[in-house]
């Protein structure tokens, strides 16, 4: 059986690169805008609660632990109506998408109820911490109030995915931008106490926070309404109960995906939990470099989704070709670009730092993990490119197992040992390397997850080609 071919054959292979970069940049670059502006909340969240005091900065940034850690476990869970939307959009099956919709905001309030629990007895740890009280404080009062927006954030990934997949991403890019603002205003008034406002320090960003999350769901609603793109597959025509086994199926393709951004938040998270006993100084180092390789980590990331979209419609049109094609190419671009941000990063270290706070032993600290966090930049966009492809297939469970072996089993026992340098050990460095230890650990276990992703990737695209569209996988099916 001939495999169509995704461009004429007549197309050199320079020329096709090149459209299949423009069409992957088409999708990428709103959304890229749209999380530059998201990462943004939170950066301007440490950058605004650091000038107010060292205590709010190590409040915010051990409260973020908590928050991100489920907040992106969340993302990762919801992410299953990203495939399932383009796999009907590329087959032509627009009439299924709203029922996909409708089943996919139900499966949002149950797993945003659940997060909300979950994220409130997560900060019941804090108790258990040896922290300055003013700081412990901040930490707990920040989780308890940012928790009332996972319900929403929830809800709005579902429709982010709805959205991304029928290739509109413009409106996501227009609403965080103008949530970004919101939030710098709101900080503003609540952390430094401008215009009568209570002065909440760095509790204010938790207020900010939840309240720029409900104004997010609502927006790309009332964007939604509005553009005539939704229009023939608008969920919203009819009420429509849960449907047990559609939300079942969600689940099964979206909880791996889940626990494999929880493998890799938790992993960062976690070390500043780990690395709390040795001062503010140290924790709010750390938050600065995640911070910030968090922003230039948007760049690969927005590129992922893009490259989810265009190979799951591929698949579903019935094009392997194109499929293997699109993961090749979004894989290397995300490489490629990364090995830009690596370079500035490591030349502009200091002066990086130096953006985030006046704090001299804070700033030093920093600059040094931003030059740990330049080594990991490759290796970091080769994996979210590459097991954003491989979800564009609908394989989740064994990205999950890498994700795991590589941050639990690698990544985080290492930095536990350079980082904590326990005397139980036989072999420990003569002093504990603190945060550094962890983020060296981090390179080792980003690295490891990039390249069993990339061996996956191959053996996924071309068991497909091997079978041919006649024997592709059900829309259904997780493997």
């Amino acid at each position: 059986m001939t495999l169509p071919a995704p461009t004429p054959r007549t197309t050199s292979s320079s020329a096709r690169i090149a459209s299949e970069i423009a069409a992957l940049w088409q999708l990428a670059w709103p959304i890229l805008v749209g999380q530059l502006a998201n990462v943004g909340m939170a950066v301007a969240d440490v950058a605004m609660a650091g000038h107010a005091s060292a205590q709010d900065l190590a409040g915010v940034a051990l409260g973020s632990s908590i928050w991100m850690i489920v907040v992106v476990t969340l993302m990762g869970i919801m992410m299953s109506v990203n495939p399932t939307v383009a796999h009907y959009v590329g087959a032509g099956q627009f009439n299924k998408v709203p029922h996909v919709v409708r089943q996919g905001l139900w499966k949002g309030l149950g797993v945003g109820a659940a997060a909300f629990v979950l994220a409130n007895l997560g900060a019941l740890v804090f108790d258990h911490m040896e922290l300055e009280p003013a700081v412990r404080d901040i930490a707990i009062r920040f989780v308890h109030i940012t928790s009332f927006a996972l319900p929403a954030f929830a809800c709005y990934r579902v429709l982010y995915g709805y959205s991304a997949s029928l290739n509109q991403t413009k409106p996501m890019m227009a609403i965080a931008l103008a949530a970004l603002v919101l939030n710098c205003f709101l900080n503003w008034l609540l952390i430094y106490g401008n215009w009568g406002f209570p002065e909440l320090g760095g509790v204010g960003c938790a207020w900010a926070t939840m309240v720029c999350i409900w104004f997010n769901l609502g927006g790309l609603l009332w964007w939604m309404q509005r553009a005539p793109a939704y229009r023939s597959t608008w969920p919203f025509d009819r009420f429509e109960a849960p449907h047990r086994e559609k939300v079942h199926s969600l689940l099964r393709l979206g909880l791996p995906i889940g626990v494999t951004y929880f493998a890799e938040s938790s992993a960062f998270s976690l070390i500043a939990l780990l690395v709390a006993h040795f001062g503010s100084t140290q924790v709010a180092a750390h938050q600065i470099a995640l911070n910030f390789s968090s922003l230039v980590f948007m760049v690969p990331l927005s590129l992922g989704i893009a490259l989810l979209t265009r190979v799951g419609q591929a698949l579903g049109a019935g094009d392997p070709v194109a499929a293997r094609f699109r993961s090749t190419v979004g894989v290397a671009l995300a490489v490629g670009l990364a090995v830009v941000s690596a370079t500035l990063m490591a030349v502009f270290n200091h002066h990086i730092a130096a953006l985030y706070t006046n704090d001299a032993p804070v700033a030093s600290a920093a600059a040094g993990l931003l030059f740990l966090a330049a080594l990991f930049q490759i290796s970091d966009a080769a994996q979210v490119a590459t097991s954003s492809a491989i979800r564009g297939y609908k394989v989740s469970r064994a990205p999950m197992v890498i994700h795991l072996v590589a941050f639990w089993g690698f990544a985080l026992p290492l930095g536990c040992v350079l980082g904590l340098a326990p005397q139980w050990l036989p072999w420990r460095p003569a002093q504990p390397l603190q945060a550094e230890g962890f983020w060296i650990a981090l390179v080792v276990g980003l690295t490891i997850a990039a390249l069993g992703l990339i061996i996956l990737l191959r053996q996924v695209s071309g068991r497909h080609l091997h079978n041919g569209p006649a024997s592709r996988p059900s829309i259904h099916a997780v493997s």
